[in-house]
């Protein structure tokens, strides 16, 4: 049949989408759901169908944003559309809700459906859930991740020799990534690292980096950035290096599930052309891997899968029971980055960056956490991050102090005296996010106590920024219902430490 086109004002965050007349429905014989091709001209696309009544008139049909533009067409053009059946791939997602696992040929289809967008969000929910009810197996995160790096694009270097590192995330203030960095490529590494933006935290590690300079660039310019410097700090969405996986996560955020954790981080490392990766594990009471057991079990799973890659994995177990550092939110982050590569920050800032540096030179060879220690003294480190920026378009002159949080700001200070025995990691995400992070840079927290800390009533523990007086009344709001601090005389001393009033947000991170 043929219809006239129209343009839909609505994102459907890169899904196809289209919306015919109910009465064209049925005279071309499809439902809801179901699938149509649709051409003009040269081009042609698969989108999933719906249906509305008065949204569009007969022989109408109404385009999303991404449909209209990957067809290439305009408003008023005249394309013909035809049902199409279902891919084969959702006869693999069908075979694995029944229980089998399923060979490489079979994942790989089901990836390169996804990538096409042939398949629809509810058959996308239905894959994953399935491979959260029943485990994913060894073999399967193997072919997983083997088919989104072939279906994605690969980055090649001037230097062979490619390292990076990764953290599972959900640990507030983690800018370790912009501090270790530079320390490896300043030991003469080329480490291309690829960040995402926050999904569920204040700061990403590009939402970070965007501080200090671009961070959205082409496959091909990060090329030229890394032969360069080394190394680069950059968002990478839109490079579609193992792209599956970005889809995969917008069905996995919702459900609250993450059985692609795997696949996901290695498919892009190993796109990018690393052989040797350190994952860094936060754990504690505090981040989302709360115990020393269930830490192991995920190294030796991250070994065995990087084997079967060709990969030689390390893993960092490391202290995930407060916030990193002082500073929580893009801009108070990016500052407390460059104090740290000055050697001017707090000691667990330096030390996990230079133990996460240290523990890659041990896996290629060349130096252990000492050698990462005396890059950061010599000013290497330093001198190698202000090259990278200048290299991403920033301004490799930039000082700490130039970083300014937002102007509007709240002082939190202690009701009792005491010790401090827990900070929650949740709560101050949530207070640095409900003061506007990371969307508004300037918004975050800065601690003055950490764990341990003795503390006078009255005596600030904590001051939220933010740019907008109203997000810093929400944040103000939101401390009702929160106890980010837990303070008393001493440990074992006070039984009842908090009380829990709500359920806590599901943290995916990757």
């Amino acid at each position: 049949m043929k219809f006239k086109i129209k343009k839909l004002q609505l994102e459907t965050g890169g899904k196809f989408i289209a919306i015919i007349n109910k009465a064209d429905a049925e005279r071309l014989g499809v439902r809801a759901l179901e699938r149509v091709k649709i051409s003009a001209g040269k081009n042609e696309i698969i989108a999933i169908l719906d249906i509305a009544s008065k949204l569009v008139k007969e022989g109408e049909i109404a385009l999303c944003e991404e449909a209209y533009k990957e067809l290439g067409v305009k408003t008023g053009e005249i394309a013909n559309v035809f049902p199409v059946s279902k891919p084969k791939s959702v006869e693999y997602i069908r075979k694995r809700l029944h229980g089998a696992y399923l060979s490489y040929e079979e994942i790989r289809e089901i990836v390169r459906d996804t990538v096409e967008k042939n398949l629809s969000e509810i058959e996308l929910a239905a894959f994953l859930t399935a491979l959260y009810i029943r485990k994913v197996s060894m073999e399967e995160a193997e072919h997983l991740t083997r088919a989104m790096i072939e279906v994605g694009k690969t980055l090649e270097f001037e230097k062979k020799l490619v390292v990076d590192k990764h953290s599972i995330g959900g640990i507030p203030g983690d800018k370790t990534s912009i501090v270790a960095v530079p320390i490896i490529a300043a030991a003469g590494l080329t480490i291309p690292k690829t960040s995402s933006r926050a999904i569920t935290s204040p700061a990403g590690t590009a939402d970070r980096m965007e501080c200090l300079a671009c961070v959205e660039f082409s496959a091909e310019e990060i090329v030229r950035i890394v032969n360069k410097v080394g190394a680069c700090l950059v968002w990478g969405g839109a490079l579609e290096l193992a792209p599956a996986d970005d889809i995969f996560i917008q069905i996995e955020f919702p459900l609250g599930i993450d059985p692609m954790l795997f696949p996901s981080i290695l498919a892009k490392k190993r796109s990018v052309g690393a052989e040797y990766v350190v994952i860094d594990i936060p754990t504690g009471r505090g981040a989302k891997i709360k115990t020393m057991e269930e830490a192991l079990d995920l190294a030796s799973d991250f070994s065995e899968l990087g084997r079967r890659l060709g990969m030689n994995i390390a893993c960092a177990i490391t202290y995930g029971e407060q916030p990193l550092g002082r500073c929580i939110g893009p801009i108070l982050e990016a500052r407390e980055a460059l104090l740290a590569v000055q050697n001017n920050a707090p000691e667990d800032v330096i030390d996990k960056a230079c133990s996460i540096a240290g523990l890659l030179f041990k896996e290629v060879g060349n130096g252990d956490k000492t050698l990462a220690l005396r890059i950061i003294k010599s000013g290497k480190a330093e001198k190698k991050l202000r090259e990278i920026i200048d290299a991403q378009g920033g301004n490799p002159k930039i000082k700490p102090e130039d970083l300014s949080p937002g102007a509007q700001k709240l002082d939190v200070v202690a009701e009792r005296s005491g010790k401090v025995l827990w900070i929650d990691n949740r709560a101050i995400a949530a207070l640095a996010k409900a003061a506007g992070a990371p969307r508004h840079k300037g918004a975050g927290i800065l601690l003055y106590k950490k764990t341990g800390d003795r503390v006078r009533k009255g005596e600030k523990l904590f001051t939220i920024f933010a740019e907008k007086s109203s997000k810093l009344t929400a944040a103000q709001k939101l401390l009702e219902e929160e106890t980010p601090f837990t303070i008393a005389k001493g440990y074992g001393t006070e039984m009842l430490l908090k009380s829990l009033r709500r359920e806590r947000e599901f943290i995916l991170e990757r």
